[in-house]
């Protein structure tokens, strides 16, 4: 069976000097803090505890310190473990974000995994008013994201509050355990998701997508060339076809 994470990260923000509002930084020159892992969030598909790391729960952490190298190692095992990862807008922030905490912190990249993001399942294949998450998870009624009270939770972070600490866990918490019911949503309509049957030790017919073995065969797929019976699946509703092609169904190549 395919070992399925959900991850959430928070990070905390750059700090640098600017003269105006509403004009992005231009140099490295002006910036006097980089961003860091405050905390992160995962479980395991189909599992109910959720896991998590933070901080200032590293020995010896100080108010400010920028030394994620705990949790950063704690993620990085379960990447490790994982075959296949799922996040919102986790291809373009949670793990180009983590792997240069895991380069900045002497490690080498974890074993290689599978990516399925939420928001790149949202964009290509529906026309949401929004793909944010906390839009999402109203459009489709599986719940609602916390609230975090603005910039000021990141400050009181970074100024070593542990209440702030608790409760940006809680939030990212939170996001964490709505990625699944999302997932469950979208997934029927994503392309190019990882095929979980693979991983099952059978030759059992299973359903690509979420490994169940209740699919039923309904007609076929056809290419310019050949046929592939067509399956669909009874429990989440995606759509799969045979590996082989039917023998009797070559047609001539138009070359005309």
């Amino acid at each position: 069976m395919a070992k399925i994470l959900l991850i959430d990260i928070e990070t905390a923000p750059n700090k640098a000097y600017i003269w105006r509002l509403w004009t992005e930084v231009t140099s490295t020159k002006v910036v006097f803090g980089n961003w860091y892992m405050l905390c992160w969030c995962a479980k395991w598909f189909g599992e109910g505890k959720v896991m998590h790391a933070s901080i200032d729960e590293a020995k010896g952490y100080k108010a400010g310190s920028e030394n994620d190298s705990e949790l950063v190692k704690k993620v990085w095992n379960l990447l490790d473990e994982a075959d296949i990862v799922i996040g919102h807008n986790v291809a373009k922030f949670d793990i180009p974000s983590m792997n240069t905490r895991f380069l900045l912190n002497g490690l080498t990249p974890p074993s290689p995994y599978k990516i399925v993001d939420t928001l790149v399942i949202a964009r290509k294949s529906f026309n949401f008013i929004s793909n944010k998450l906390e839009d999402l998870v109203e459009f489709l009624g599986v719940g609602k994201k916390m609230e975090t009270g603005g910039m000021k939770l990141w400050d009181d972070c970074l100024s070593g509050d542990k209440k702030a600490f608790k409760k940006m866990v809680q939030y990212c918490e939170r996001d964490t355990t709505l990625l699944e019911p999302v997932y469950h949503k979208l997934r029927p309509y994503g392309i190019r998701q990882p095929n979980v049957a693979i991983y099952e030790n059978t030759s059992d017919l299973l359903c690509t997508r979420c490994g169940s073995s209740n699919v039923w065969n309904r007609g076929y797929y056809y290419t310019n060339l050949c046929k592939f019976k067509r399956y669909s699946c009874k429990d989440c509703g995606s759509w799969s076809r045979a590996r082989k092609k039917e023998e009797n169904a070559l047609a001539l190549t138009n070359t005309i």
